[in-house]
């Protein structure tokens, strides 16, 4: 039984993006590795920027930043 996770910072991602994540991911599996697409999980996480870090900072620091220039 696959379990995939993706983890997205929350910013708008459409009802319709995120279901053709899943079905995108879940018919990856099911033609590259064979996977029965009914015992396949996929969990779309959605995480705030100000919880979210590269290079030390948060996504929404680095935003604001790059935004000012």
């Amino acid at each position: 039984m696959p379990y995939v996770n993706i983890k997205i910072t929350r910013e708008g991602a459409t009802a319709e993006q995120k279901a053709e994540l899943i079905a995108g991911v879940t018919e990856l599996l099911v033609r590259v590795l064979d996977k029965n697409p009914a015992t396949t999980v996929v969990v779309i996480d959605e995480v705030d920027t100000d919880n979210w870090g590269i290079a030390g900072q948060s996504v929404t620091t680095l935003r604001l930043a790059a935004a000012k220039k």
